[in-house]
């Protein structure tokens, strides 16, 4: 039975068993960069024996199990459920009595290429000209507000098939904190601002920094993007983007509180496809699920797994690059007292509701509902951690990496 035929058979094939077969596949057609290297080592040595871990045993049966550590890359998508949890836990105490409006800003796809090689400048540009734009259209009371807005900001660059699409999702409050802090604006009629007034003047403030950045010569234009390099190519790349569409989306209005942090574990977190969308690896072509947006129905496409490696290396983002952002009331700086001040104007205690730090073991229980300490095997004693596994128990992902040692 070949490697390929056994991972068919599986029920929960993962990232890692595709990249365990076939990287070298990938590695003989293009480079990769140290970035991607490090995201592929981690997610291969991710809850192995080379991370070492500990051994636990039932105290009735005496069942044992290995846990081995997780690699806490942000890209593995077996390392964000406690993580998204637990920041979720924390906003819990920001959220505000209101209506939330969830807005999607999008890149056209001409720009794709050149923010491709040169994420570090073209991403917080998208950051910059978004928060911009929503925080000017809150402080003009023509809009509806004239007061200090406040947003979170969670930036995706994939869609539903992998390929690479850059767009930020805001999950922004339905009003505004008035600027002598003496009054709560609320938004009129469930409606925020209207997305023709939005878009252009988004595309204006991007397209404004891309160029700055291009004349600091911030940018690069490596290999087939060289010719966007050249002044005749750039001055063609920005007229591209002043008639493209620059799309903007304003959901309908979370109404309840209690749905909004719900609605943010769908977009906090992710990596760019999940272990569960993964359906089979079969004689190098990787089968997964995807959502059709326009039938809104779940479909299934199959893939080389080479693409496949080069789809998913797209998403990794520069080192300690930051993909969620707070503005407005929310910025780091001064949240915390605008929090309290508009909790105040609406009617609340100042006093915001305590987080409390739970353990692994009541996190994994309260979202699953089940207890993770019972021994699965007998189903009546606790697991209880015998003894240590040291780092280095098992084999590297180098070894997969660099196979000839």
């Amino acid at each position: 039975m070949t490697q390929s035929a056994y991972n068919c058979k599986k029920s929960n094939i993962e990232v890692a068993d595709i990249l365990r077969e076939h990287i070298s596949d990938y590695l003989a057609k293009y480079r990769m960069p140290p970035e991607h290297y490090k995201v592929v080592y981690d997610i291969l040595n991710c809850r192995t024996a080379y991370l070492g871990g500990h051994i636990e045993e039932c105290d009735h049966c005496g069942t044992q199990r290995n846990a081995y550590n997780s690699c806490r890359n942000r890209h593995c998508p077996k390392c964000q459920t406690i993580t998204k949890e637990r920041w979720l836990e924390a906003r819990k105490a920001e959220l505000l009595p209101v209506p939330y409006f969830h807005s999607v800003f999008t890149l056209p796809h001409e720009l794709n290429p050149v923010i491709l090689c040169n994420k570090k400048v073209m991403l917080p540009i998208l950051f910059k000209a978004v928060s911009e734009t929503l925080l000017e259209f809150g402080a003009n009371p023509e809009n509806g507000l004239g007061g200090k807005l406040g947003f979170i900001s969670l930036l995706h660059t994939w869609d539903q098939l992998l390929n690479d699409h850059f767009h930020l999702h805001c999950l922004v409050p339905g009003g505004a904190l008035a600027y002598d802090r003496n009054q709560w604006i609320w938004c009129q009629n469930d409606f925020l601002f209207t997305i023709q007034a939005l878009s252009p003047v988004f595309r204006g403030k991007y397209i404004y920094y891309l160029k700055k950045a291009y004349e600091n010569n911030e940018l690069v234009f490596p290999g087939k993007t060289g010719s966007l390099g050249t002044a005749g190519g750039f001055k063609a790349l920005v007229n591209s983007c002043w008639t493209c569409n620059w799309v903007v989306d304003i959901r309908d209005p979370i109404e309840k509180p209690e749905y909004v942090l719900e609605y943010l574990a769908r977009y906090t977190h992710r990596v760019a496809i999940s272990n569960n969308r993964i359906l089979y690896l079969e004689e190098g072509k990787v089968a997964f699920t995807y959502k059709n947006r326009d039938t809104g129905q779940t479909e299934q496409t199959t893939i080389d797994a080479v693409e496949f490696i080069r789809r998913f290396l797209l998403h990794v983002l520069p080192k300690g690059f930051m993909r969620i952002r707070h503005y407005g009331l929310f910025a780091n700086r001064c949240k915390g007292g605008n929090v309290r001040r508009c909790r105040e104007l609406l009617g609340l205690s100042q006093e915001l509701p305590e987080v409390v730090n739970q353990s692994v073991q009541e996190m994994m229980q309260k979202l699953t509902g089940k207890d993770i300490t019972i021994c699965p095997c007998c189903g009546k004693g606790k697991m209880r951690q015998v003894c240590l596994i040291p780092e280095g128990a098992g084999p590297s992902g180098y070894d997969i990496l660099h196979p000839s040692g």
